[in-house]
């Protein structure tokens, strides 16, 4: 019987190598996706490795569309020569920035770079993989907490996962057809490098957070890869087009 296959894009740190490493544990095995650190994604194969699943690393950057194509093809011939599979099950848009910047100073080219990467980047990437998803399978797209409340200085970073909200809804009820779910999850404030690590590093930042938080502190990387293990889980089979917030309960 041939096992379940995840791809995470963005999984050689924070939150994505964080997803892998509990579906890992779920006995699911792992294609990531990296950026430009081969050294880091390489450390993450053998750290999978080494939890009794089969795991690879492709180099991918979601902000060009040009390359999906041969990205697809690259992982065509992975999933056949290390996982003996024609399709994979899961895919995981995790991928992404942050820009911190005022939305009258936000430039053109900014406003640019976070659409590449989180709105065009994850819609054509899916769309170009959609033969290699099997039928049942499912989708898990990424958008934040800032999406339902406003904090100054993410206006363009939050207009394109609002966009990637919208855009799930689309996906799972266009591919309900093939049984394949489609769902976003929308973390809230994350102690991780994202955004420079100002959430994990500056005290004033996270102690704001946290006393604005139901739980009383900062969500950990813990938090959202075990969300995002339920959202693939046996549990999660009937849940399909739905926003889940894992914040905490910021700003309740």
């Amino acid at each position: 019987m041939s096992r379940t296959i995840a791809l995470i894009t963005g999984a050689s740190r924070g939150l994505g190598k964080n997803t892998a490493l509990h579906l890992a544990r779920q006995g699911i095995d792992i294609i990531g996706t990296y950026h430009s650190k081969a050294q880091e994604a390489q450390a993450l194969v053998t750290e999978l490795e080494q939890l009794g699943v089969r795991a690879a690393m492709l180099q991918l950057d979601v902000s060009n569309s040009e390359s999906f194509a041969e990205f697809a093809e690259r992982l065509r011939q992975t999933l056949a020569s290390t996982f003996g599979r024609q399709q994979l099950d899961f895919l995981v848009n995790n991928a992404g920035i942050g820009i911190h910047v005022p939305f009258s100073e936000t430039s053109e080219a900014q406003f640019d770079q976070l659409c590449n990467i989180q709105l065009k980047g994850p819609f054509f990437l899916t769309q170009r993989l959609l033969p290699l998803i099997a039928d049942q399978g499912r989708i898990v797209n990424i958008s934040t907490g800032l999406t339902r409340f406003a904090l100054p200085g993410y206006a363009a970073y939050a207009a394109m996962k609002g966009a990637m909200e919208v855009l799930t809804r689309y996906q799972a009820k266009e591919l309900g057809a093939r049984g394949i779910r489609v769902n976003i999850l929308a973390p809230g404030a994350i102690e991780t490098d994202f955004g420079g690590g100002v959430v994990r590093d500056n005290a004033e930042v996270n102690d704001f957070i946290a006393s604005n938080t139901a739980l009383g502190r900062v969500g950990l990387p813990d938090d959202i890869g075990a969300a995002v293990a339920l959202l693939l889980g046996d549990g999660g089979g009937w849940i399909n087009g739905q926003r889940l917030e894992v914040s905490g309960g910021m700003f309740l």
